[in-house]
C-alpha cells in the first residue's frame, strides 16, 4: 500500500480534479438552471464502478452515479474504448428520472479500463407531454420524456451529429440543450484529460492500489464512527402529501437496524408504488438511502464506495421506493428522496439524537412557458429556483434559511434574479425571508423564502407544478416542532387568486399575472422550551419570527 502522505496527496488530487470539472461546467453551460442554480454533479468512479470521489454539488446525483457506470460497462462489455463518449438518461438502466442526463467517458492506461469520468445535469426540457421535464399527469414512463438507454454518443474523440440533431429535436428549447450537453462533455473531458498525468506518473497499477487503500481508509473510518452508536432497531416514517391522482398520504417507512459496526435500512414497509410520478427509480433510492448516511457521519470523511460500505439496503420491488419498469419516476429525485432521508433520520434520531437534524423544507417545483416579446419567435422555459425552502436545525445550531431540501443540502443555488429577468419575461417584486416560517425549537429550523413575480410574457403562458409540502411540513427531531408548509398561489390580474396544487398541468397565465410564493420552512431540533433567550431575543431583533 502507498505511504500515507501520497495517499492523502492523490486522495486530494482526485477531489481537485473534480472540483474543476464542476468549474468547467459552470462556466460553459447555456440555461439558468445549470450556470445560476448549478442543478448537476460531477464524480469519478474507478473501473469497477466504484465512487472514488465526488464534488459538494447535489447528493441525490452522486449516490446514483456509479450506478451509470455500471449500465455503461454492463449494456457495451468487451466493446469500451479510449474516444468514447456515452449518454443514457433511463431511470431503469443507470439513470434516476429523465431530466438528469449523464455524460460517462472512461479513461483507459496501459492497456486496461482505469477509470470512469462522469457528468450528470438537469436539462430544461426534455420532452414529453409537458414543458420542463415534469409531468404530474403521467401514469408511465413514456408520457414523461424521451427515455435514453446506454448509448455511445461519440467515438475516436468525436460526437455523432446525427444523435446530436436527433436529442435536440425533441425538446421544446434545442438550443439550450444542445449547449448544456456539449458543457457536459467538456467538463468530463477535462476529468479524463487530468488523469492522465496522475495515470503515467504513478502508473496504473499504483494508482489503483492507491485508490483501494483510500477507499478502504474511508470504510474504517465509518464503521469506527458506527461503533460509537448504540445497537438496535428504531422504525422512522415519513409522508407524502399524494401522487397527484389520489388524494391521500403516501407512506415511507424505514426500519433501521445497527449491529456493531454495520448499518442495514430496510425499507420494504413503504407503501406499494403509485399511479403518479413520484415513485422512486433504484439507482435514486440507493442513493438517498446513502445520503441519509452520509447526513449523520463526519463532515470530514470522504464521501466515496468505502464510506458507504458498512450500510445495507433492503427494499422490495413494487413499492413507491423502488417501482417495477414503467413506472412515471420524474419526481422522485425530490420525492420521494425527501421522505426517504427524512424516515431514515426519523428512525435515527433515537440512536444518535446529536447527529439528526430536523427535516428539511420540501420541493415545491413551478415551470412556466410562453412566448418573450424581446425575443420574438422563441419559446421560453422557465424553473423556479428562488425561494427556496428552509434547512432543518440540528444539535449544532439553526437551520440554513433558505437553503433547499434534502435532496441538495444546499448544493442547488438561488437563481440570479438579474439574469432571470434579463433572459425571462419576469418582473421581481419581492423576493425574501418569510418571518415565522421555521420549526421552533432549542435550535430551530431555517426561515423559507418568499416571493411576487409579476409575469409579462407575449400573450397567453402555461405552468406547470411538481412537489410536495403543502399538508406535511418539515419534521421538527428531539421535541422540536415542525416547520409551515408550502403555500402558493397565483393572482390574476383583475385580483382573483387561486391557490397552487402540487401537481398540476396546463395552468393559465397570462401578462399581468402574479405568482406569489411562500415557501416552507425547516424543522425545528431539540424542545422549544429548551431554546436560549437571547436567541429569541435575536430572532424578535432580526424579524425572523
Amino acid at each position: 500500500m502507498p505511504d500515507p502522505v501520497t495517499l492523502a496527496v492523490l486522495d486530494n488530487r482526485l477531489r481537485a480534479i473534480v472540483e474543476e470539472m464542476g468549474e468547467a461546467m459552470l462556466r460553459t453551460s447555456y440555461s439558468q438552471i445549470l450556470n445560476s442554480s448549478r442543478d448537476f454533479s460531477i464524480a469519478l468512479c474507478d473501473a469497477d464502478c466504484r465512487l472514488v470521489a465526488q464534488a459538494d454539488h447535489i447528493p441525490v446525483h452522486v449516490g446514483a452515479m456509479p450506478w451509470a457506470a455500471r449500465a455503461v460497462a454492463e449494456a457495451f462489455a468487451g466493446d469500451i474504448r479510449d474516444g468514447d463518449t456515452f449518454l443514457l438518461n433511463d431511470p431503469y438502466h443507470g439513470g434516476s428520472h429523465l431530466p438528469d442526463l449523464t455524460i460517462i467517458i472512461p479513461v483507459h492506461a496501459e492497456g486496461a479500463l482505469r477509470f470512469w469520468s462522469v457528468v450528470r445535469a438537469h436539462q430544461s426540457d426534455i420532452g414529453g407531454a409537458t414543458h420542463g421535464g415534469y409531468n404530474p399527469g403521467a401514469t408511465e414512463i413514456w408520457q414523461e420524456g424521451l427515455r435514453i438507454p446506454p448509448i455511445r454518443l461519440g467515438e475516436a474523440g468525436s460526437l455523432r451529429e446525427d444523435l446530436l440533431r436527433m436529442l435536440a429535436t425533441n425538446t421544446r428549447i434545442p438550443r439550450d440543450f444542445r449547449g448544456d450537453l456539449m458543457a457536459m462533455v467538456g467538463a468530463a473531458r477535462l476529468g479524463e484529460q487530468r488523469l492522465r498525468p496522475l495515470l503515467a506518473r504513478y502508473g496504473a497499477d499504483a494508482l489503483d492500489a492507491a485508490v483501494s487503500a483510500i477507499l478502504d481508509l474511508s470504510e474504517a473510518h465509518a464503521r469506527r464512527i458506527l461503533a460509537t452508536w448504540p445497537d438496535g432497531t428504531w422504525l422512522g416514517e415519513a409522508m407524502l402529501d399524494d401522487d397527484g391522482f389520489d388524494r391521500r398520504d403516501i407512506a415511507i417507512r424505514a426500519r433501521v437496524t445497527k449491529r456493531g459496526e454495520g448499518l442495514t435500512v430496510d425499507l420494504s414497509e413503504s407503501d406499494p408504488q403509485t399511479k403518479g410520478f413520484v415513485n422512486s427509480s433504484y439507482p435514486n433510492m440507493r442513493s438517498a438511502v446513502a445520503m441519509a448516511f452520509a447526513f449523520l457521519l463526519d463532515p470530514d470523511l470522504a464521501k466515496n464506495d468505502g464510506a458507504f460500505r458498512p450500510l445495507e439496503v433492503i427494499a422490495r420491488e413494487g413499492t413507491v421506493v423502488w417501482a417495477r419498469e414503467g413506472a412515471p419516476v420524474t419526481m422522485c429525485t425530490s420525492h420521494c428522496s425527501n421522505e426517504i432521508v427524512e424516515a431514515i433520520v426519523r428512525a435515527l434520531q433515537h440512536c444518535c439524537p446529536d447527529r439528526a437534524m430536523g427535516g428539511w423544507g420540501r420541493r415545491f417545483r413551478v415551470a412556466i412557458t410562453g412566448q418573450d416579446a424581446r425575443r420574438p419567435g422563441r419559446r421560453f422555459v422557465w424553473h423556479m429556483f428562488h425561494a427556496r425552502p428552509g434547512g432543518g436545525g440540528s444539535s449544532g445550531g439553526d437551520g440554513w434559511s433558505g437553503a433547499g431540501e434534502w435532496h441538495s443540502a444546499g448544493g442547488l443555488k438561488f437563481g440570479s434574479v438579474e439574469m432571470a429577468e434579463a433572459r425571462f419575461p419576469l418582473l421581481f417584486e419581492t423576493h425574501e425571508f418569510l418571518p415565522g416560517s421555521a420549526g421552533d425549537g432549542q435550535h430551530r429550523g431555517g426561515l423559507g423564502g418568499q416571493l411576487s413575480l409579476r409575469i409579462e410574457s407575449e400573450g397567453p403562458a402555461a405552468a406547470n407544478t411538481a412537489g410536495d409540502g403543502v399538508r406535511h411540513g418539515a419534521a421538527g427531531m428531539r421535541g422540536g416542532r415542525d416547520g409551515r408548509p408550502h403555500h402558493y398561489r397565483l393572482r390574476h390580474a383583475d385580483g382573483t387568486e387561486r391557490v397552487l396544487r402540487t401537481k398540476e398541468v396546463g395552468i393559465p397565465v397570462r401578462p399581468g399575472d402574479r405568482l406569489l410564493v411562500e415557501a416552507a420552512g425547516g424543522g425545528g431540533w431539540g424542545p422549544p422550551e429548551a431554546r436560549a433567550p437571547e436567541a429569541r431575543a435575536r430572532d424578535a431583533a432580526e424579524g425572523y419570527v
